[in-house]
């Protein structure tokens, strides 16, 4: 079957699951060619144990519009983890899951899904069912491979606005999320030759 790229961004209120919380997350569902399938967002209430990190509430006070759309009429985790299994089970094809560093917004994502529904997000030498096909895929790295551009320069400020749909960054997880999507749709339809520079890239 065809992959369906589960698109997704998070915000949390500190560096590491479980000591911290999720406080919102989005999804938007790619198709193999980038057309935009469906769309996921939730905010949620935070973990009955968990702090918060003073670091990131500080660099939150910078966005204090990202913070009211995190926050706001919050659900219970356990309620929306199981939704959002039910709406990843129900997309076609083969889902793949997808985030801008995979390693940040994966971790979160399988914590609440082990901790919540039971179940992990990508295939292993574990028993029991995952929600997602494979291995995930980090479209920052994804991003290197394609353009020839260095890691490092794989940095959301840095691509394109076009690239990402001029879809701002805002640190909402809906528009962070579509931003990537776009991001994503291009990298897919994009035939560029192995080591073309950063200039060239952003030009054609």
């Amino acid at each position: 079957m065809d992959p369906t790229y589960v698109v997704t961004d998070i915000e949390v209120n500190g560096p590491t699951p479980g000591e911290h919380s999720m406080l919102a997350f989005a999804s938007v569902a790619l198709g193999s060619q980038g057309d935009e399938i469906d769309s996921f967002e939730a905010v949620l209430e935070t973990l009955p144990e968990a702090g918060e990190d003073p670091i990131t509430i500080n660099w939150f006070q910078g966005f204090p519009e990202a913070w009211a759309a995190a926050t706001r009429n919050p659900e219970e985790a356990d309620g929306v983890m199981q939704r959002y299994a039910a709406w990843v089970r129900s997309l076609p094809g083969q889902p793949v899951f997808a985030a801008h560093p995979l390693a940040f917004d994966g971790a979160w994502i399988d914590y609440y899904l082990r901790r919540f529904t039971g179940i992990r997000m990508l295939k292993g030498p574990w028993t029991g069912e995952r929600l997602f096909h494979t291995a995930g895929l980090c479209i920052q790295a994804f991003a290197a491979g394609r353009t020839g551009w260095d890691f490092a320069a794989c940095r959301t400020e840095d691509y394109p606005p076009d690239w990402l749909g001029h879809v701002p960054h805002s640190h909402l997880s809906i528009d962070d999320a579509r931003g990537y999507a776009n991001l994503l749709r291009t990298l897919l339809r994009m035939e560029k030759p192995p080591g073309q520079s950063h200039e060239e890239a952003g030009t054609i």
